[in-house]
Protein backbone atom coordinates (compact mmCIF):
# COMPACT_ATOMS: atom_id res chain seq x y z
CA UNK A 1 0.00 0.00 0.00
CA UNK A 2 1.37 3.41 -1.03
CA UNK A 3 0.76 6.36 1.27
CA UNK A 4 1.42 9.99 0.42
CA UNK A 5 2.48 12.09 3.40
CA UNK A 6 2.49 15.77 2.52
CA UNK A 7 2.56 18.91 4.64
CA UNK A 8 2.83 22.64 4.06
CA UNK A 9 5.58 23.94 6.33
CA UNK A 10 6.92 27.48 6.44
CA UNK A 11 9.81 27.05 8.88
CA UNK A 12 10.22 23.26 8.88
CA UNK A 13 8.38 22.23 12.05
CA UNK A 14 5.30 20.83 10.30
CA UNK A 15 7.52 19.11 7.74
CA UNK A 16 9.31 17.37 10.60
CA UNK A 17 5.95 16.12 11.89
CA UNK A 18 5.18 14.74 8.42
CA UNK A 19 8.57 13.01 8.41
CA UNK A 20 7.88 11.27 11.72
CA UNK A 21 4.43 10.17 10.52
CA UNK A 22 6.00 8.71 7.37
CA UNK A 23 8.67 7.00 9.47
CA UNK A 24 6.03 5.31 11.63
CA UNK A 25 3.96 4.25 8.62
CA UNK A 26 7.06 2.93 6.85
CA UNK A 27 8.08 1.04 9.97
CA UNK A 28 4.74 -0.74 9.83
CA UNK A 29 5.42 -1.94 6.28
CA UNK A 30 3.60 0.75 4.31
CA UNK A 31 5.35 2.35 1.35
CA UNK A 32 5.47 6.07 2.07
CA UNK A 33 6.32 9.03 -0.12
CA UNK A 34 6.96 12.38 1.56
CA UNK A 35 6.71 15.51 -0.56
CA UNK A 36 5.50 19.09 -0.09
CA UNK A 37 1.96 19.81 -1.37
CA UNK A 38 3.14 22.16 -4.11
CA UNK A 39 5.12 19.27 -5.64
CA UNK A 40 2.21 16.79 -5.64
CA UNK A 41 1.02 16.36 -9.21
CA UNK A 42 -1.41 13.49 -8.71
CA UNK A 43 -2.74 11.70 -5.65
CA UNK A 44 -4.36 8.96 -7.76
CA UNK A 45 -1.12 6.95 -7.59
CA UNK A 46 -1.57 6.56 -3.82
CA UNK A 47 -3.84 4.31 -1.80
CA UNK A 48 -4.08 6.77 1.12
CA UNK A 49 -3.02 10.33 1.98
CA UNK A 50 -1.91 12.07 5.15
CA UNK A 51 -2.09 15.83 4.57
CA UNK A 52 -1.05 18.52 7.00
CA UNK A 53 -0.37 22.20 7.24
CA UNK A 54 1.15 24.74 9.51
CA UNK A 55 -1.48 27.21 10.67
CA UNK A 56 -0.97 30.96 10.40
CA UNK A 57 -3.60 33.51 11.39
CA UNK A 58 -6.01 30.62 11.96
CA UNK A 59 -5.72 29.22 8.43
CA UNK A 60 -3.92 26.44 6.58
CA UNK A 61 -1.10 27.48 4.29
CA UNK A 62 -1.96 28.21 0.66
CA UNK A 63 -0.03 25.24 -0.83
CA UNK A 64 -2.04 22.74 1.26
CA UNK A 65 -5.36 24.44 0.46
CA UNK A 66 -4.49 24.48 -3.25
CA UNK A 67 -3.70 20.75 -3.19
CA UNK A 68 -7.12 20.11 -1.67
CA UNK A 69 -8.77 22.27 -4.36
CA UNK A 70 -7.04 20.63 -7.32
CA UNK A 71 -7.31 17.04 -6.03
CA UNK A 72 -10.56 17.09 -4.05
CA UNK A 73 -12.23 14.29 -6.01
CA UNK A 74 -9.18 12.00 -5.84
CA UNK A 75 -8.70 12.76 -2.14
CA UNK A 76 -12.34 11.97 -1.37
CA UNK A 77 -11.97 8.64 -3.19
CA UNK A 78 -9.32 7.26 -0.81
CA UNK A 79 -8.60 7.26 2.93
CA UNK A 80 -7.37 10.69 4.04
CA UNK A 81 -6.12 11.92 7.39
CA UNK A 82 -5.47 15.59 8.12
CA UNK A 83 -3.33 17.36 10.67
CA UNK A 84 -2.69 20.96 11.63
CA UNK A 85 0.34 22.28 13.45
CA UNK A 86 0.71 25.56 15.19
CA UNK A 87 -0.53 26.03 18.75
CA UNK A 88 2.28 26.88 21.16
CA UNK A 89 2.70 27.30 24.90
CA UNK A 90 1.72 25.30 27.96
CA UNK A 91 -1.13 24.60 27.44
CA UNK A 92 -0.95 25.11 23.68
CA UNK A 93 -2.87 28.14 22.36
CA UNK A 94 -5.01 28.74 20.42
CA UNK A 95 -7.27 25.85 21.35
CA UNK A 96 -9.71 26.11 18.45
CA UNK A 97 -9.39 24.40 15.08
CA UNK A 98 -8.19 26.46 12.11
CA UNK A 99 -11.13 28.30 10.53
CA UNK A 100 -10.85 26.53 7.16
CA UNK A 101 -10.45 22.93 8.42
CA UNK A 102 -14.15 21.99 8.56
CA UNK A 103 -14.45 22.71 4.84
CA UNK A 104 -11.24 20.76 4.09
CA UNK A 105 -12.44 17.78 6.15
CA UNK A 106 -15.71 17.80 4.25
CA UNK A 107 -14.22 18.14 0.75
CA UNK A 108 -11.66 15.36 1.34
CA UNK A 109 -14.00 13.09 3.33
CA UNK A 110 -11.16 12.88 5.85
CA UNK A 111 -11.33 10.13 8.44
CA UNK A 112 -9.73 12.31 11.10
CA UNK A 113 -8.19 15.71 11.75
CA UNK A 114 -5.71 16.34 14.53
CA UNK A 115 -4.17 19.54 15.82
CA UNK A 116 -0.61 19.15 17.05
CA UNK A 117 1.32 21.73 18.99
CA UNK A 118 4.10 23.44 17.08
CA UNK A 119 7.50 25.01 17.54
CA UNK A 120 8.47 28.67 17.72
CA UNK A 121 12.05 29.79 17.18
CA UNK A 122 12.27 33.56 16.85
CA UNK A 123 15.62 33.27 15.09
CA UNK A 124 13.84 31.65 12.10
CA UNK A 125 11.22 34.38 11.79
CA UNK A 126 11.17 37.39 9.54
CA UNK A 127 10.82 40.91 10.89
CA UNK A 128 7.03 41.04 10.55
CA UNK A 129 6.60 37.62 12.13
CA UNK A 130 8.81 38.61 15.07
CA UNK A 131 6.69 41.73 15.59
CA UNK A 132 3.46 39.69 15.69
CA UNK A 133 5.01 37.11 18.06
CA UNK A 134 6.23 39.89 20.35
CA UNK A 135 2.82 41.59 20.37
CA UNK A 136 1.13 38.29 21.24
CA UNK A 137 3.81 37.49 23.84
CA UNK A 138 4.10 34.02 22.32
CA UNK A 139 6.61 31.76 24.07
CA UNK A 140 9.62 30.29 22.29
CA UNK A 141 10.06 26.55 22.36
CA UNK A 142 9.26 23.21 20.84
CA UNK A 143 5.83 22.15 22.08
CA UNK A 144 5.36 19.15 19.77
CA UNK A 145 4.33 15.94 21.54
CA UNK A 146 6.17 13.25 19.62
CA UNK A 147 4.46 10.41 21.50
CA UNK A 148 1.06 11.81 20.51
CA UNK A 149 2.16 12.19 16.88
CA UNK A 150 3.61 8.67 16.74
CA UNK A 151 0.48 7.25 18.39
CA UNK A 152 -1.74 8.90 15.80
CA UNK A 153 0.43 7.60 12.97
CA UNK A 154 0.32 4.09 14.48
CA UNK A 155 -3.48 4.27 14.56
CA UNK A 156 -3.49 5.26 10.88
CA UNK A 157 -1.22 2.31 10.04
CA UNK A 158 -3.45 -0.05 12.02
CA UNK A 159 -6.52 1.14 10.15
CA UNK A 160 -4.83 0.86 6.74
CA UNK A 161 -3.56 -2.63 7.46
CA UNK A 162 -6.83 -4.01 8.83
Amino acid sequence: MRVLVTAASKHGSTGEIAGVIAEVLGGRGLETVVTPPEEVDDVAAFDAVVLGSAVYAGRWMRSARELVERAADDLAARPVWLFSSGPIGEPPRPEEDPVDVAEIVESTSARDHRVFAGRLERSRLGFGERAVVAALRAPDGDFRDWDEIRGWATAIADELMS
